[in-house]
């Protein structure tokens, strides 16, 4: 099991404000990161999620379809018309697992890539917008700090699904 952070709790003298509330804040960023990034990743199918296949894709050894739909935390028949969508613009190709016949392995395609990197520049420009009020090192700090937080959530969703099995 994993240690969990201790609770915050809020000093008493803490003053109150909607603008220092985290949940204020997360939602008011995420927004905004969803508008610019959704308009990054227009031209791909599927719009932000077939970036984020793509990034999945393109990111460690083959996977299938199944392990894609679990790592991305999307429902499997979503993911076969998405997968679908992306194999029609020749963005990505499946290929039985020759480890199990029954499975499929996504991988990405020379095209793929190169659509990949055109959304990515479009979005670390859209992403400068975002954090243009913080020096490099802060934004990076953000971001490492981001991917902690993510990947406990993350963890934390898989841990209560199988609860639920």
């Amino acid at each position: 099991m994993t240690p969990r952070a201790p609770e915050r709790k809020p000093p008493a003298d803490e003053p109150f404000g909607l603008d220092r509330d985290f949940g204020w804040a997360l939602r008011v960023v995420s927004g905004a990161f969803r508008r610019t990034a959704t308009d990054s990743v227009a031209a791909l199918p599927g719009g932000p999620r077939g970036y984020l296949v793509l990034m999945a894709a393109a990111s460690g050894p083959p996977r299938s379809q199944l392990a894609l739909a679990q790592q991305l935390t999307l429902n499997k028949t979503v993911m076969t018309y998405l997968l679908d969508d992306l194999e029609a613009e020749g963005l990505l190709t499946r290929q039985p697992d020759p480890v199990d016949r029954r499975a499929r392995r996504v991988l990405i395609t020379e095209k793929g890539t190169r659509a990949l990197e055109e959304a990515r520049e479009r979005l670390g420009k859209a992403e400068a917008r975002l954090l243009a009020d913080l020096d490099p090192a802060e934004a990076q700090q953000l971001r490492t700090l981001l991917e902690r937080v993510a990947q406990t959530a993350h963890r934390e969703e898989h841990d209560d699904c199988r609860l639920q099995d």
